[in-house]
C-alpha cells in the first residue's frame, strides 16, 4: 500500500513538473511573439497582451506545480495578496500618468525590475547548495549567478531612480570629471568583491554575508553616480541602457532557479535594451563610451556668440505660409508632449492635406525623453505610421521642404551639433531644419533645452518664431487655415 502511494507521489510529481516546463516553454513563445508585436503600433497593444498572458501563465503555473525539496510553494496567501497589491498599484499609476511623464514611469517600473533581481540574490545567497560548495566550493554557477543578478539589478535600480528624478525635474547633472575616475574605481571593487566571494573555497554562505550586504551598498552607490554625469539628448541612451541591465539581472535570476520563462524574458529584455542603445548611440554618432563618459549638458557654448535677431510672426502668416506649400514637416519635441497637443498637430496635418500639401513628421532618435517616445505620443493621435519618417531619411530631401514646423523641440534641430566644434551637442546628427525653405518655431519663449545651450536656429534667416504655448497656437492655427 506504501509502495502505490509513493508510485502515486512519484506520478503527480513528474507530471507536475512536465506541465511546469511546459508551461515555461510556452510562456517564452508568448514573450517572443509578443516582442515582435510590439515592432508597429498596429500590433503594439496585442503584443504587450500576449506577453502579459505569457506572464500570467508563468506565474499560475509556478504557484501550482513548483516544488521546493519535493513540498508545494508556501505562504500562497501573501504571494496572492502581493500580485492583487502590485497590480492595482500599477493599473492605478498607469492609468493616471500623463504623457509627458512616460519616460519618469518607464525609469521607475525599469528600476522596480532591477531591484527585485537585487532581492532575489540577496536573498538566495544563504541558502546555496551544500552540495555544490562541498564539490567545487564557491566557484560555481549558482555564485555567479547571484552575485550578478546583485550588482546588475542594484546598479539598475539605483541608476533608474537617479534617472527618475532628473527626467522630473528633481536631479541636477553632476558633471565634474573626478565622478569618472570613482565610477571606475567603484566597478573594479565590485568586480573584485565577485572574485574573492568566488574565491573562498568550502565556507557556509551564511557566513560572508556581511560581504554581500557591502557589495550592495558598493552597487547602489555606483548606480547613482554612474547616471548622474549624464544628461541632455544622452538621457534616452541611458535609459535604454538601464532597460537591459534590469533584462540581464533577470536572466541570472532564470538561471538560478533554472526558470526558462525567466531566462527568455531577461535575455529578450536585455538583448533587446543592448540593441536599442546600441543603434540610437550610432544615431547620433557617438559611442557608448562617449555617452557613459562624456555626457551632453556641459557649458553652454555659443551662448556669448553674436547671434543675431529673432524674428517673429503672426498666426494669420503662419497659416498662410502653410496652406499654400507644397512640402511641409512637422517636427516634435517634449514641449509637444507637455502641452499635450499631440491631437491638433494631427488635426492640423489632416487640414493640410485636405489642401493638397504633403506632410510628414520628422522624428529624431532622441526627440522627448525616451526611446521612442515621439513615435508612442503621435500613435496615440492615430497618426498614421508611414508618415513617421526618420531624421536621417528626411534630411535627404529638406531642401525641398517648403516649411519645417518646430513643436517643442530643441537640441534635436540645433545646427550648434553641426557648426560648433566647442559645442557639447557637436557631432550629433539633427533634424536640418535650418536647411529647410522656411522653419517656424513654436515655443513658449527663448528657454533652452535639455543640454542647456543656446539654439543657433532661433536666429536663422529662414526662421521664425510663433511663441505661445503649442496647444493653444496650433488651434489658432488650424482656425485661420479653415478660414483662408
Amino acid at each position: 500500500m506504501d509502495d502505490l502511494i509513493k508510485i502515486k507521489e512519484t506520478i503527480a510529481f513528474t507530471l507536475g513538473e512536465s506541465v511546469l516546463e511546459i508551461s515555461y516553454v510556452v510562456a517564452s513563445v508568448l514573450f517572443i511573439i509578443g516582442l515582435r508585436m510590439l515592432s508597429h503600433p498596429d500590433t503594439a497593444r496585442r503584443g504587450n497582451i500576449w506577453a502579459a498572458v505569457g506572464m500570467g501563465i508563468a506565474i499560475v503555473a509556478t504557484i501550482l506545480f513548483h516544488k521546493m525539496d519535493g513540498e508545494p510553494i508556501g505562504n500562497i496567501g501573501y504571494i496572492i495578496a502581493a500580485i492583487i497589491l502590485g497590480t492595482a498599484i500599477g493599473w492605478i499609476i498607469a492609468l493616471r500618468v500623463k504623457m509627458t511623464a512616460m519616460p519618469q514611469l518607464v525609469s521607475f517600473f525599469n528600476g522596480m525590475g532591477g531591484g527585485a533581481a537585487a532581492l532575489i540574490s540577496i536573498m538566495e545567497f544563504p541558502h546555496i547548495s551544500e552540495g555544490l560548495v562541498q564539490q567545487y566550493g564557491m566557484l560555481n554557477g549558482e555564485v555567479l549567478s547571484i552575485l550578478l543578478g546583485l550588482m546588475i539589478g542594484s546598479i539598475s535600480f539605483a541608476g533608474s531612480m537617479v534617472a527618475f528624478g532628473k527626467l522630473d525635474g528633481r536631479i541636477k547633472d553632476i558633471t565634474t570629471p573626478i565622478l569618472r575616475y570613482i565610477n571606475i574605481a567603484l566597478l573594479v571593487v565590485l568586480v573584485g568583491f565577485i572574485v574573492y566571494i568566488m574565491s573562498l573555497g568550502q565556507i557556509n554562505p551564511e557566513n560572508i554575508m556581511y560581504l554581500v550586504y557591502i557589495m550592495l551598498a558598493i552597487a547602489l552607490v555606483y548606480g547613482v553616480l554612474f547616471v548622474m554625469p549624464i544628461g541632455g539628448a544622452d538621457m534616452p541612451v541611458v535609459i535604454s541602457l538601464l532597460n537591459s541591465f534590469t533584462g540581464l539581472a533577470a536572466a541570472m535570476g532564470g538561471f538560478l532557479y533554472n526558470n526558462q520563462a525567466m531566462i527568455t524574458g531577461g535575455i529578450l529584455v536585455g538583448s533587446a535594451g543592448t540593441i536599442l542603445t546600441i543603434l540610437m548611440c550610432k544615431a547620433m554618432n557617438r559611442s557608448l563610451t562617449n555617452v557613459v563618459i562624456g555626457a551632453f549638458g556641459g557649458s553652454a557654448s555659443g551662448a556669448e556668440k553674436e547671434l543675431g535677431a529673432i524674428k517673429e510672426t503672426t498666426t494669420t502668416d503662419a497659416a498662410i505660409m502653410l496652406n499654400y506649400s507644397r512640402k511641409v514637416i512637422i517636427i516634435p519635441g517634449y514641449g509637444l508632449a507637455v502641452a499635450q497637443a499631440q491631437h491638433l498637430a494631427h488635426e492640423l496635418d489632416k487640414l493640410l492635406e485636405e489642401n493638397g500639401v504633403e506632410v510628414k513628421y520628422a522624428i529624431h532618435p532622441v526627440a522627448g525623453r525616451m526611446p521612442g517616445h515621439m513615435n508612442v505620443l503621435l500613435a496615440e493621435s492615430d497618426v498614421p505610421y508611414d508618415k513617421l519618417v526618420e531624421s536621417e531619411e528626411i534630411n535627404e530631401d529638406i531642401e525641398n521642404v517648403d516649411v519645417a514646423v518646430v513643436i517643442g523641440a530643441n537640441d534635436v534641430v540645433n545646427p550648434a551639433a553641426e557648426d560648433d566644434p566647442a559645442s557639447p551637442l557637436y557631432g550629433m546628427p539633427i533634424v536640418k531644419a535650418n536647411k529647410a525653405k522656411n522653419t517656424i518655431i513654436m515655443k513658449r519663449g527663448m528657454g533652452k533645452g535639455y543640454a542647456a545651450i543656446e539654439n543657433h536656429l532661433f536666429y536663422a534667416d529662414n526662421t521664425k518664431m510663433l511663441f505661445g504655448d503649442a496647444k493653444s497656437k496650433l488651434q489658432e492655427l488650424i482656425n485661420e487655415i479653415k478660414q483662408l
